[in-house]
């Protein structure tokens, strides 16, 4: 990957963006009580053939074919998340791709979707879909098209479609008691990007946090199905807690969650010392907060960073406890940052903290 420094991006393009990538997100609260009428026009019992719909907050569609293929679709789009043009578009791409390896799939195809001031330098744009391009190569899939729009704040992401298996869907529901949960990449995007935006970071942590954001997935899925995952979603913008309710709510348990196990990005502690967070942790907080449970020597910094909304996160499984060994060790040899962060127990979809 490149970098394009001052040259063609003279501007910062973060400074152009209200919030930065996944913070951006709507509430969930607002959001659960727009898409819920919806969902009861499109459920599964008036469309048989459709696997995941509006009904449950999964992370993408699933339409069965046939008796061997369903097809994913689902699609992320937000403004600069970094500065670097490149690297955005490297970033909006993977994490657009991501809900499609959370599912259990494989990307075949994506579509850019593209907003964009008048104001800057084509060249600028060029970059971004440079970035999102090189990407779904390296996910072994194709750019088939696009759609752009004029925009004072500049956006980019994908519509993306997936192939699976309609046997081997992952989704949220289905967690069990006594399963492990595993994590695949550290936590604390959401204040790395905003300290970047606040002019306040270091190179070396956004360097560390881009490289972690741009990672795909793909191999993780892979090995979860290779494993046999119960349960699985990515951790994006609704936080670690909020897509760990998720998954507690549908699978009917309890989530318990170890934060002396959790792995964090390089300089997540510093930033938040100096109370740096995004305003979309207060909005998770908000809403997901009423469903976690926190041990009396968790402090107010550890609970802020549990609400911290995610970019192109990692995917945080549930598996058999005696698979959790091979899962955690295969994951390693890969090169994945596997972390065994707690496990499930019977209970009514709380998240409980220790």
């Amino acid at each position: 990957m490149t970098n394009l420094n001052m040259a063609i991006n003279p501007i910062k393009l973060t400074s152009l963006a209200g919030a930065a990538g996944c913070a951006a997100k709507l509430g969930a609260g607002d959001l659960s009580a727009i898409a819920f009428p919806l969902g009861k026009l499109f459920d599964t019992a008036t469309h048989p053939n459709l696997m995941v719909g509006l009904a449950e907050p999964d992370d993408a569609a699933v339409y069965k074919l046939n008796d061997t293929q369903a097809v994913i679709s689902t699609t992320d789009f937000f403004p600069p998340v970094v500065d670097d043009p490149y690297w955005f578009g490297a970033i909006a791409a993977a994490n657009a791709m991501s809900d499609v390896y959370a599912m259990g799939g494989e990307v075949l195809m994506a579509i850019n979707l593209c907003a964009f001031p008048a104001s800057l330098d084509l060249a600028v744009l060029g970059e971004i879909l440079r970035g999102g391009a090189e990407k779904v190569q390296e996910a072994g899939a194709v750019i088939a098209g696009g759609h752009t729009i004029m925009d004072e704040e500049p956006k980019y992401g994908l519509a993306v479609t997936g192939m699976v298996h309609p046997d081997r869907v992952l989704t949220k529901g289905g967690a069990q008691a006594g399963d492990a949960l595993i994590l695949t990449k550290p936590l604390g995007a959401g204040v790395i990007t905003t300290a970047l935006k606040q002019g306040k970071a270091h190179e070396a942590h956004v360097e560390n946090a881009m490289k972690i954001m741009a990672t795909l997935n793909r191999e993780a899925a892979r090995i979860a199905q290779q494993i046999g995952v119960h349960a699985m979603t990515d951790v994006t913008g609704y936080s670690l807690l909020g897509h760990g309710r998720e998954m507690a709510k549908l699978s009917g348990m309890n989530l318990h969650i170890k934060t002396d196990e959790l792995h964090w990005m390089d300089g997540v502690w510093e930033y938040a010392e100096q109370g740096i967070f995004p305003g979309g942790m207060g909005r998770n907080r908000s809403f997901y907060g009423k469903w976690a449970q926190f041990a009396d020597e968790i402090d107010e910094k550890t609970c802020k960073l549990l609400f911290d909304p995610q970019t192109s996160g990692g995917l945080l499984m549930a598996v058999a406890y005696d698979q959790a060994d091979m899962l955690l060790q295969t994951l390693i040899q890969q090169g994945i940052d596997g972390q065994r962060i707690g496990e499930v127990a019977e209970g009514e979809g709380l998240i409980i903290v220790e």
